[in-house]
């Protein structure tokens, strides 16, 4: 059985398929063909792939292998008919990826479609390996941006105080940042839309924001489901208002197949200190915070820096990459 790994786009650090997948995938009967190049970025080179026994080859060849494991969708062009393709397509916000495989007769697998709760199928769930380091990342986006220290220091010249992190959803991503501010010595505060996640919240060390009235919101998919206009602002409400005097807000909120939600409207972030940072985990999908620019950092009037930075998880493209890998190589052995 032939698999190609084509190189992902230019806006794309992360590799599909990483040398340390090799020994399953051999083992399972497949002969691995890697585009040229295709993991340089992820500091994954040629000689690594050649090393653990796939072949190095052109996008053309590797896109004429039956099947392809990719990250981003790889259009239709170079592949043939009756092959199957492994990726995130997003379908729901693409469905033009689904339109263009039905007319070349492709198998279209969209990796983000495997259902979270599905014990079995936990391995194989790129959302949640991804969205790990997104929400890891997003803090110390926070951290080196925020221009005090995070944890508390008793010093000869005085004691800083801990700085204040708010985490808006407590999905996957927002645990890990939870985890990981705590980690660095902040004060967390956590809210989320799922009654549940209360207890996850403070498992990893945060405080759950509870709003008055809230029901729990999730899906049997284990997602937030959509809320009415008047209980998310009711949300917005309470949770910035606790984030007014914070030093870093994460905002992880996302709906299924949907556009963001805003959580952040620009009449709070007027509300916010100078100098907090706002880390928008959503800016590719619309974003949380309604000042957020897509891939910029920006400062607002009164002095709010706001992270657009998309695509997270490329920006630890190494080990994104291994975890996607671990996913895809059990997903298709």
């Amino acid at each position: 059985m032939r698999l190609g790994v084509p190189k992902e786009p230019d806006n794309e650090t992360r590799v599909a398929i990483v040398p340390s997948s090799m020994k399953k995938l051999t083992k399972a009967g497949f002969e691995v063909f890697v585009e040229q190049g295709a993991g340089v970025k992820a500091n994954y080179n040629d000689n690594q792939y050649e090393d653990a026994g796939a072949k190095i080859v052109s996008r053309k060849e590797a896109l004429s292998c039956p099947n392809i494991i990719c990250i981003n969708f790889p259009g239709t062009d170079g592949i043939s008919e009756n092959s199957n393709v492994a990726c995130v397509a997003d379908p729901f916000r693409n469905p033009e990826y689904v339109k263009q495989c039905l007319s070349a007769n492709i198998s279209l697998m969209s990796m983000d479609m495997i259902p979270r709760r599905l014990s079995r199928a936990q391995s194989m769930d790129v959302n949640s390996s991804q969205d790990n380091l997104a929400g890891y990342k997003a803090v110390l986006l926070g951290a080196s941006n925020v221009p005090k220290g995070i944890p508390m220091m008793t010093t000869s010249a005085g004691t800083v105080r801990p700085a204040k992190v708010v985490v808006m959803g407590s999905g996957v991503a927002g645990l890990q940042a939870i985890a990981t501010a705590k980690r660095l010595g902040a004060v967390v505060y956590a809210s989320d839309v799922r009654k549940s996640a209360a207890e996850q919240i403070e498992s990893v060390g945060g405080r759950f924001i509870e709003v008055d009235g809230m029901d729990d919101f999730e899906d049997e998919s284990g997602y937030a489901k959509p809320l009415t206009p008047e209980f998310i602002q009711k949300v917005n409400e309470t949770v910035c208002g606790v984030a007014k005097d914070a030093d870093i807000i994460i905002t992880t909120a996302r709906i299924f197949g949907r556009p963001a939600p805003i959580t952040v409207p620009s009449d709070a972030v007027k509300t916010f200190k100078s100098g907090a940072v706002i880390v928008d985990m959503n800016a590719d999908v619309g974003g949380n915070c309604q000042d957020t620019k897509v891939g910029e950092i920006h400062v607002t009037e009164n002095g709010v820096i706001i992270v657009g930075t998309s695509n997270l998880p490329g920006t630890i493209a190494n080990t994104a990459s291994m975890l996607y890998s671990n996913n895809l190589t059990t997903f298709i052995t």
